[in-house]
């Protein structure tokens, strides 16, 4: 899932000074999971608005608001609400802002939440980074994604520095290359460790803008 925290008010003031009205839309997807996208971030938005003198004209939540032409069906019943706002807030990750700003170019959209990163939840709202999005997977191989868990990104390791199975960089972690080995144990293929050699990360799979079509 995609990871959100919610910007400070301080900075969002900035960006709504010299507006008075305002649409918001959230999402039922990651955002939801996070408390950065539900209802009760949207409420607690708008109260802050109305207690700033400012007009909440509608509110929303997107099924999934990085999905352009669903939202899009979804917000033609909130068309009227709309027109009368001359902001839309978003409380999504940065691609449902971006969906809400291909919808409406002629109207200000302010994204209400910073994007942090992809990854699992350990505990309810407590989050774990796991994935880059690097386009160029070896979970087949390591069990553990290490370039986003090692922080030299390691695509071969140990490095020189680990020990006693711990982090060099963090002593209080887990080497990601001891848990990979660790993996690997429990499932009986432990001599993949020292099959799979990778060669150099294939940097340019992740060169951005990136697209993907399903053929």
């Amino acid at each position: 899932m995609i990871t959100t925290k919610k910007k400070d008010f301080k900075e969002i003031e900035r960006y709504i000074e010299n507006l008075e009205s305002f649409f918001l839309i959230g999402c039922s997807e990651c955002a939801t999971l996070c408390g950065t996208g539900n209802e009760e971030a949207i409420l607690n938005l708008k109260q802050w608005l109305e207690s700033n003198n400012k007009k909440v004209t509608g509110w929303m939540i997107a099924k999934t608001g990085c999905q352009i032409l669903g939202t899009k069906r979804q917000l033609s019943q909130y068309r009227k609400n709309i027109e009368e706002a001359q902001c839309i807030m978003v409380l999504s990750c940065g691609a449902g802002t971006q969906t809400i700003t291909e919808l409406f170019e002629e109207k200000p959209v302010i994204p209400v939440n910073d994007t942090l990163f992809i990854g699992n939840m350990r505990r309810f709202r407590e989050f774990e980074e796991r994935c880059r999005a690097c386009g160029e997977c070896f979970l087949a191989i390591t069990g553990i994604c290490v370039v986003t868990l090692c922080p030299k990104s390691m695509l071969n390791g140990p490095c020189g520095g680990y020990k006693e199975g711990k982090c060099e960089v963090n002593p209080m972690r887990k080497c990601v290359w001891t848990v990979a080995y660790e993996i690997l144990e429990k499932r009986g293929v432990v001599e993949k460790f020292y099959e799979n050699i990778l060669g150099p990360k294939d940097w340019s799979k992740a060169n951005s803008p990136r697209q993907f079509k399903e053929k």
